[in-house]
């Protein structure tokens, strides 16, 4: 019988449904396995740039909205903030898809008072040089990289073998990269120093992180084209960064504060 693990709040972003090399069936067990009293979806849910130009959606991408659905329809909070992938609903900010709530934005607070930004992050993009061009070496060489990670895992299935990110590899020896993602991290979490928030959840780059710095929570919850990864919040306010393929339990942790007072739950 399959057991599941009872959280707060999960947040995925960059799920990218629609698209080949999505990682559909690692998503849709790791959200069997994983329930909440509130989902935040944070943006490139479904990636409509992808399937304007060539359409791909088999039953795995379907199940994991019928899932959604689901869980949206059996009381649990669902909030949708769009990003650039699928633009399309931030037509529909302040309305609802049957039981999901779409935001620009959001601010979210956790059991322990601190408050939390969350936004997908393509709004930082003007600001930082070079963004246009896909992390380091453009959409297409991006694409062939994740075809290629995808295969890769395929085979390395085949020999019993868990899975291994070949574009996460390659990303972390670029300098470009490197200096692609601090530039994003920095305004993010300037982002979230201007507002007088605590921290800021994003997505977008594909490249997941849970620290604090400096005071300010910078919290990444990464993608499910490469790293299969997720942030939750436990009952008891903890801080996790899942990353579900490459050890279906493996854990970066930041314990909750203790020198603030509960707030509600939720602020808009």
């Amino acid at each position: 019988m399959m057991t599941s693990t009872h959280y707060r709040t999960l947040w995925i972003s960059d799920t990218h449904l629609g698209n080949r090399n999505t990682q559909a069936d690692h998503l849709l067990e790791f959200l069997q396995q994983h329930t909440c009293d509130t989902l935040f979806l944070v943006g490139d849910i479904i990636d409509l740039w992808k399937m304007s130009k060539k359409g791909h959606w088999p039953k795995s991408h379907q199940a994991v909205v019928n899932h959604v659905i689901t869980m949206a329809e059996n009381g649990v909070r669902v909030l949708y903030v769009p990003g650039n992938h699928d633009p399309f609903f931030r037509k529909l900010v302040g309305h609802r898809l049957g039981r999901i709530e779409v935001h620009e934005e959001y601010v979210h607070t956790l059991l322990d008072g601190r408050q939390l930004l969350v936004l997908h992050g393509d709004c930082f993009d003007d600001h930082i040089a070079h963004s246009r061009v896909l992390f380091w070496i453009g959409d297409h060489a991006y694409e062939t990289i994740v075809r290629l990670n995808r295969w890769l895992n395929q085979w390395r299935a085949r020999l019993g073998k868990s899975y291994w990110s070949l574009s996460g590899f390659l990303k972390v020896r670029s300098k470009k990269a490197q200096h692609f993602v601090q530039q994003f991290e920095q305004k993010a979490i300037a982002e979230a120093r201007s507002r007088g928030l605590d921290g800021i959840v994003c997505g977008h780059i594909h490249q997941a992180k849970l620290e604090e710095v400096d005071g300010v929570l910078y919290i990444n919850d990464g993608d499910w084209l490469e790293s299969c990864s997720s942030v939750v919040e436990t009952q008891d306010g903890t801080l996790q960064l899942l990353h579900w393929a490459t050890a279906h339990q493996q854990r970066v942790t930041l314990p909750p504060k203790v020198t603030k007072k509960p707030r509600p739950a939720f602020s808009s």
